[in-house]
């Protein structure tokens, strides 16, 4: 089988067909750009990043919507500096834009800013019915946390599914990126074995240069060795060249077992180049 042929094989296919992509606030002008590349009702995340004020962000969560796609919030605990303003962000959405989906996480300030230690504090405050959310996502991390034990991650995991299934709500794990299709494959059987059978977004960094992805991946605590590089597809060699996710889509399409693996599905982080992932997934991944 070619290459080409290989991208478009239904393994593959399926995998990608029902992707999610991110953004931050700064990204309204790319979504134009990229808008006409995307599907209708993809979700599109939008970042919750220092230095971003809430009338970007929901502007951005605005021009999300009037593209016709469905805007997913993010929430970082963290970073909200006191329970109205929390309250406003909320309404504000649901006020301009018209949400049922989020995002919510800790973020990563060492310590609160405000009253929200964690995510789960956002979850039990009840307050995400002010903008009628009915589907929360939360974090995974197939290669680990720098901060934070396996057990304990599983056993957050695990708290704010349950708090989200007593309000009601949907949930779905969207995680970090990672490069390594081993480590992913494993960590989605354990969460199985582990009783957990949500939906999860699997995490994968859209086309850019080498460097681009190591330095984020050293900022998130992802793995970028020369051994998980080569296992991507590239080397840290090659600083300035381009490096896309191919190789990692098909691997994980063609190792993916429902039975073991549970409902998966990709999210595209762009690390700002959202019309280069779009471009890139249209080109790859349309049929």
């Amino acid at each position: 089988m070619t290459l080409a042929a290989l991208r478009q094989s239904a393994p593959v296919l399926d995998l990608v067909r029902s992707f999610s992509l991110e953004m931050t606030a700064k990204d309204v002008e790319s979504l134009d750009a990229a808008a006409a590349l995307i599907p209708a009702g993809t979700p599109i995340s939008v970042t919750y990043l220092p230095g971003e004020e809430l009338p970007a962000r929901v502007a951005a969560a605005k021009a999300v919507k009037a593209h016709g796609f469905v805007p997913v919030p993010h929430f970082s605990a963290r970073r909200v500096l006191s329970r109205g303003d929390l309250m406003t962000f909320l309404t504000t959405l649901r006020d301009e834009v018209g949400i049922e989906r989020a995002f919510v996480i800790a973020g990563d300030p060492p310590a609160p800013m405000g009253p929200y230690e964690d995510a789960l504090a956002v979850i039990r405050s009840g307050l995400l019915d002010t903008a009628g959310i009915k589907t929360v996502g939360i974090s995974g991390y197939p290669e680990g946390h720098p901060d934070i034990d396996k057990a304990k991650l599983a056993q957050a995991m695990k708290d704010k599914l349950a708090a989200l299934a007593e309000q009601g709500k949907q949930a779905e794990i969207m995680t970090q990126f990672a490069f390594d299709a081993d480590a992913i494959l494993l960590w989605l059987e354990r969460i199985r074995q582990d009783g957990v059978t949500t939906p999860v977004r699997v995490g994968i960094p859209g086309p850019a240069s080498v460097k681009k992805l190591v330095r984020f991946a050293a900022r998130c605590g992802v793995g970028a060795s020369a051994k998980v590089m080569m296992k991507y597809g590239t080397s840290i060699t090659k600083l300035l060249s381009q490096a896309g996710p191919e190789q990692l889509i098909e691997n994980l399409a063609e190792r993916l077992d429902p039975a073991l693996h549970g409902e998966v599905m990709l999210h595209f982080y762009p690390f700002g180049g959202l019309v280069d992932t779009a471009n890139f997934i249209n080109r790859h991944y349309s049929k």
